[in-house]
């Protein structure tokens, strides 16, 4: 069991803790920050970069205008689905951004929180 965690842990489309938006995607194009530049989201993938990816429009107005498609912060670059899953047809069709970090910023919190720092970065 402790091996099936390990490998669902490194795929965000089968982590429990990641949950995608699924809506109707519109015309505007997901964008991706320096951290996660040329990783799709849906596979975690690096390689072979095909198709654009279209996200809903409440991700695409406001606040969540131009932001990173998995972790919410400023977006540097476009997000693109790789050459297998448009084959496979992977992405569902939805909208892939992810709508919460789940545990794991909950986690982070808490652990600067007690580490003294402040739990809020600036």
């Amino acid at each position: 069991m402790l091996g099936l965690n390990r490998w669902i842990g490194a795929d965000s489309k089968l982590s429990p803790a990641l949950i995608m938006c699924q809506r109707q995607p519109g015309i505007a194009i997901g964008r991706l920050c320096e951290k996660h530049d040329g990783k799709y989201p849906v596979c975690d993938s690096y390689v072979r970069p095909e198709k654009l990816v279209p996200i809903c429009d409440e991700y695409n107005f406001g606040m969540y205008g131009g932001r990173c498609i998995t972790c919410g912060s400023s977006g540097i670059s476009d997000a693109y689905c790789c050459v297998e899953c448009t084959r496979l047809e992977k992405g569902g069709g939805g909208c892939p951004k992810i709508v919460n970090l789940g545990v794991s910023r909950t986690d982070l919190f808490y652990k600067r929180r007690n580490l003294g720092e402040s739990p809020c970065p600036a």
